[in-house]
């Protein structure tokens, strides 16, 4: 049986991904189909704890489901961290009559809603906004699918140039401490070598396949990095690589380009879908789940199933690559 809801609010919370508009943009229009006020929080928990809360116009979605970022604005908040800025949070959410929450985020943000949601009891439905993509429970988070197309796009235009001078380049994509925008990257792109983990541990298997492929009479090779918990570190691998196999290496760190831009149809689609069913979870009465998608089904899963528990690479798109870039 259905919640009686007046008035829901979503807040885009941590990094920002390609997409997090179109979500906003949903939600908000599965809220009017439904007869429910949609309010927006701007500057994720920060402007929660604050009071900037607002209540969403047609205007305000018209025209941005096209654009990158999140026009709620977004933020990382120590004090949400406290019992006694939750409480904070809690007060001005009851203050406004919100009856429901609806989070746009990754991990971390997660952690926070499912906190204020057992200590105040407000239900919070939660969607997967990241470009890591590394959020257990889905099988793509918004935002993905258009940081690979970034990584792509970019891979293909280094590769006119390292092919003009006959040079390696090392291009190190964003992924935190997931591999899913290196591995899908990577094999899109036609890289000649993709370091997935710590980059310092595989020098010497890198060298020796670069070293294979250059006396089997390659001129060049785009080799894509995992940043992994050390952006820049391309820079320590190029260097030793360099020094090894005696070719000039050039590197292109892409870093926050992947992270804003238009979103693909894929993200879009996918911010549609998980939006309206968040909004749909809230008023059928359930809360502390967050909204995925697993081939292609609409599925929720409990925090205590998501939260912390990493979604991990495909073993089998490993060895994919390992085939795709032997020659």
């Amino acid at each position: 049986m259905g919640v009686k809801m007046q008035r829901i609010a979503v807040v885009t919370s941590g990094g920002d991904a390609p997409g997090m508009n179109a979500c906003i943009r949903a939600v908000y229009r599965a809220g009017v189909y439904a007869g429910v006020e949609i309010y927006g929080i701007r500057r994720g928990y920060t402007g929660m704890i604050d009071g900037d809360i607002y209540k969403i116009q047609r205007h305000d979605v018209g025209n941005i489901i096209h654009q990158g970022g999140t026009i709620l604005g977004t933020s990382r908040s120590d004090e949400f961290r406290t019992p006694e800025g939750r409480q904070k949070a809690a007060d001005q959410l009851f203050e406004k009559g919100i009856d429901g929450l609806i989070l746009i985020g990754g991990d971390g943000s997660f952690k926070g809603g499912n906190y204020l949601s057992e200590e105040t009891g407000i239900p919070i439905i939660a969607i997967p906004g990241t470009i890591d993509n590394d959020i257990a429970g889905t099988d793509f988070s918004i935002g993905f699918d258009t940081a690979v197309n970034i990584a792509l796009e970019s891979i293909d235009r280094i590769r006119d140039t390292a092919i003009s001078h006959g040079r390696l380049f090392f291009v190190e994509v964003m992924g935190h401490t997931s591999s899913f925008i290196a591995l899908e990257a990577g094999i899109a792109g036609g890289a000649a070598y993709l370091v997935l983990h710590d980059g310092h541990q595989e020098v010497e298997e890198l060298c020796l396949h670069l070293e294979s492929l250059f006396t089997k009479g390659k001129h060049h090779a785009i080799v894509v990095v995992a940043e992994g918990d050390h952006p820049g570190c391309s820079f320590g691998i190029s260097k030793q690589v360099s020094a090894r196999i005696k070719m000039e290496s050039r590197v292109c760190v892409l870093g926050h380009t992947q992270r804003g831009g238009s979103p693909t149809s894929r993200d879009r689609v996918l911010a549609a879908k998980l939006g309206v069913s968040a909004v749909n979870a809230l008023l059928n009465g359930q809360g502390g789940v967050m909204v995925g998608e697993i081939k292609r089904e609409v599925v929720f899963q409990p925090f205590s199933d998501v939260i912390g528990k990493q979604q991990t690479t495909d073993p089998r798109m490993a060895v994919l690559s390992r085939i795709l870039t032997g020659f």
